[in-house]
C-alpha cells in the first residue's frame, strides 16, 4: 500500500531537463578536474567533455598532485577514480571534506571499475554526488556532468542572490519588495524544475497554505508571508541526485534516508537571510515533514514544537500531491483525500489544523 509520506516525497522531473551538454556559457567555462592513475582514461574522459563543449577540462594521474591542486584552487567539478596507488579516491575525498570549506557545494562524480556496495557507501558518505561504473558511455558521462554542474551553479546563484538581497534590505530601497518577490518565484521555479512535471504544484501549495492560515485566524501579513514562502518547501530536492529522484520503483531504506535529506538541504539553501519571507521559507523547508506524534523528520519534533508554518504547509502539500495525478499514480478522488487527512489528525497532522482545513469551502484541487 502506498503511504501518504511516499506519495508526497517523490515527484520526478520532466525528461526535458535531461540534455547532454553545457547549459550556459558559465557551464562551458566550468573548471573540471579528472583524476585517474590511468592516463589513457584521463585523456578519454577529457576528450568526451571537450568535444561536448567544456573548455576548462584538466587531467591528473597523480592523486597527491590532484590533492594539492584542489586545495589551492578547488574545481567546480571533480571526476574521480577510486582505486589509485598511494592515495585512493575515498582518502582524497576525506581530505577535501576536511580542508575545503565549501566542498559540499563542489560536486564529485566517481568514475570507477569498483561497483561494490561498500565503495558506493564510502563515496556517498564522503561527499560524492554521483557514481558511474566503468566502462561508461560518452552520453552518460556528458549527462551526469551536465546535471551536477547545473546543481553547482544553481547553488551559487542562489547564494549570490541572497547576498544581494540582504544588502538591499539594509538600504531599504523602493525596489526591494519587487526583487524579493521575483527571487521567491525563481526559487520556487527551481524546485519545480526537478520535481513537478506540470509546474503547478508549488503554486497550488502556496495558495492553499495561505487559505488555511487565514482560516486559522492568522493576520494578513502572516498569511501573505506563508503564501509566498510555502512554494519553496521542496527546493532542497534540487540537491538529490537523479539516481534516487528519478528512480521509477520504491526506494529502499538507504535511498529513503537520502531523499529525506531534501529538508535540510533546502533549509541550508535558504539559510542566512534577514528577509522575513526567506526566513519563513527556511523554517518551512526544514520542518514540513515533521509529524504531530513525533514520527516525522528531520528533527522528530512533535505537537506544537513544530513551527506553525510548517504544520500548515504539511497539510496543503499532502492534499495537493494526492489530489493531482503524477507519473506513477492517478489523482485520488477529493473525498478519498479528505478522509485520509481526517484519519491522520493527531498522528501526522495537527488536529486543530485538520478541522480548519476540512472547513474550507470548497476544498477542491485547482487545474
Amino acid at each position: 500500500m502506498v503511504t501518504l509520506q511516499a506519495l508526497t516525497e517523490r515527484d520526478p522531473p520532466p525528461e526535458s531537463v535531461l540534455d547532454r551538454g553545457p547549459r550556459s556559457a558559465r557551464h562551458r567555462d566550468a573548471d573540471i578536474l579528472v583524476v585517474d592513475d590511468d592516463g589513457a582514461h584521463v585523456e578519454l574522459v577529457a576528450t568526451i567533455l571537450e568535444r561536448a563543449g567544456y573548455r576548462e577540462v584538466r587531467g591528473c594521474t597523480d592523486p597527491w598532485q590532484a590533492l594539492e591542486r584542489c586545495l589551492r584552487t578547488p574545481p567546480d567539478l571533480l571526476v574521480l577514480d577510486l582505486r589509485m596507488p598511494g592515495l585512493d579516491g575515498v582518502e582524497l575525498l576525506e581530505r577535501l571534506e576536511d580542508d575545503v570549506e565549501d566542498f559540499s557545494l563542489r560536486p564529485v562524480l566517481v568514475l570507477t571499475s569498483d561497483s561494490s556496495r561498500e565503495a558506493r557507501r564510502h563515496v556517498l558518505s564522503r561527499g560524492g554526488r554521483d557514481f558511474i561504473t566503468k566502462p561508461a558511455s560518452p552520453s552518460e558521462v556528458r549527462l551526469r556532468v551536465a546535471n551536477l554542474l547545473e546543481t553547482r551553479f544553481l547553488h551559487l546563484a542562489l547564494q549570490d542572490q541572497n547576498a544581494r538581497l540582504e544588502e538591499r534590505v539594509l538600504e531599504r530601497t523602493a525596489d526591494l519588495e519587487a526583487a524579493r518577490i521575483e527571487t521567491l518565484e525563481r526559487l520556487a521555479l527551481a524546485a519545480e524544475w526537478r520535481d513537478d512535471a506540470t509546474g503547478q504544484h508549488t503554486r497550488r501549495v502556496g495558495l492553499l497554505a495561505s487559505r488555511l492560515a487565514r482560516a486559522l485566524g492568522l493576520g494578513d501579513e502572516e498569511t501573505e508571508l506563508i503564501g509566498r514562502a510555502a512554494p519553496l518547501h521542496d527546493v532542497g530536492k534540487i540537491g538529490i541526485h537523479d539516481a534516487i529522484l528519478l528512480k521509477p520503483g520504491p526506494l529502499d531504506r538507504r535511498e529513503m534516508a537520502t531523499m529525506q535529506e531534501h529538508t535540510t538541504i533546502g533549509a541550508r539553501i535558504l539559510s542566512g537571510s534577514r528577509i522575513p519571507s526567506l526566513m519563513a521559507a527556511e523554517e518551512i523547508a526544514r520542518h514540513h515533514h515533521e509529524d504531530w506524534n513525533g514520527a516525522g523528520y528531520p528533527a522528530g519534533l512533535s505537537g506544537e514544537s513544530i513551527p506553525i508554518r510548517a504544520r500548515i504547509v504539511a497539510i496543503a502539500d499532502v492534499f495537493d500531491s494526492l489530489a493531482h495525478a503524477r507519473v506513477y499514480k492517478p489523482a485520488w478522488p477529493v473525498e478519498t483525500v479528505l478522509r485520509a487527512i481526517r484519519g491522520a489528525a493527531g498522528t501526522k497532522f495537527d488536529p486543530e489544523m485538520v478541522r480548519a482545513f476540512l472547513s474550507l469551502d470548497p476544498v477542491r484541487p485547482s487545474p
